[in-house]
């Protein structure tokens, strides 16, 4: 399969394809939900996708998976050999580091705005120290490096049918309601880190504040004042979710159902956390894999609608299959990521 992405996407260069197979192992071992989604594209935009992943993934984990005890000054000098191996790979076209050799082939290729991943830098390093945020918009802030350049790093990948620049709003609303999801399902995990990032104004609005939810989680004992907060930034998640859906119909058919099914998928979160009754500070709640099956079924049966639309070419045996074997295979795909 990674072969057919490479040969697809006119990879030929040993180094560089070998550079793409290490940010595809990245997405499919950390980012499931993601890696699901990114099946849905086209083949030949694939490894774009994954070398987009990597290297948030390259630089979270320097952030949030070093060695427990390492002091933020290790991090800042991690964080700085990664810009500097990131800056020179853009500026050379390539790099020894197969992240960043292929990230920077993925920048030329689409032409990806080089700011994206310096403002993605910038909120990787306040990680280090920025433990809180006062306000939604102190949290916005933040996203805008964090989030909202993932989706205009990803928007030169999926194509337009509008001007790009009236797309792109939509682009980072998007990638900012992905965010938001993740930090409500990983409450318990931040706080472990030291880090909460639901407002500290909405959590106030509920006389909740960082003790009582250290303390909750110490005990493993609910607190309706918290479960009332967790409400409220899941309602406002789905208002982020309803502004950023319209940009859909703003990219490329063929990329529709990826994005789509990733927005499912994310916007499901929500929904397990509030089936877990909001005890996301006690245990991580989990879209099933059942339900991961079903969207990624409805997202293949789109993609063969937009080919028998555009009247492209696939393979043959593809043109033939039901929608039954259709819907077996993303339960197959569904359960190879789970």
């Amino acid at each position: 399969m990674t072969d057919r992405e490479l040969d697809a996407a006119g990879i030929t260069d040993p180094a560089l394809r070998a550079a793409y197979r290490h940010c595809r192992a990245l997405n499919a071992r950390h980012g499931r939900t993601y890696f699901l989604a990114t099946r849905l594209l086209p083949v030949e935009r694939r490894p774009a996708v994954h070398a987009l992943y990597g290297f948030a993934r390259w630089a979270d984990d320097i952030v949030d998976s070093l060695a427990p005890g390492t002091g933020a000054d290790a991090r800042v000098r991690a964080l700085t050999r990664l810009q500097e191996e990131l800056e020179e790979g853009l500026r050379r076209g390539g790099s020894e580091e197969p992240v960043a050799h292929a990230l920077a082939d993925t920048a030329r290729r689409y032409d990806i705005d080089h700011v994206h991943f310096r403002d993605f830098m910038t909120a990787m390093r306040s990680d280090l120290t920025v433990t809180a945020y006062p306000t939604y918009a102190d949290l916005r802030a933040y996203m805008h490096g964090s989030a909202a350049v993932i989706g205009l790093q990803m928007l030169p990948v999926l194509g337009t049918v509008a001007p790009r620049e009236e797309a792109e709003p939509y682009a980072a609303a998007l990638g900012v309601a992905f965010q938001l999801s993740n930090f409500l399902r990983d409450v318990g995990e931040d706080l472990d880190r030291g880090r909460v990032y639901l407002p500290a104004d909405l959590l106030a609005g509920h006389g909740v504040d960082r003790e009582l939810l250290v303390r909750s989680r110490a005990t493993g004992r609910p607190d309706r004042r918290i479960t009332a907060a967790l409400r409220e930034f899941a309602e406002l998640t789905r208002g982020v979710y309803r502004a950023a859906m319209p940009g859909v119909d703003l990219l490329e058919a063929v990329s529709r159902p990826c994005i789509r099914t990733a927005a499912v998928l994310y916007g499901g979160i929500l929904d397990a956390v509030a089936r877990d009754g909001w005890a996301v500070l006690h245990r991580r709640s989990v879209v099933s894999r059942r339900r991961r099956a079903v969207v990624a079924a409805d997202g293949l049966l789109r993609v063969a609608a937009v080919r028998l639309r555009t009247r492209a070419q696939p393979p043959a045996r593809t043109r033939a299959l039901p929608a039954a074997v259709l819907a077996t295979a993303a339960v197959r795909s569904a359960e190879e990521v789970a």
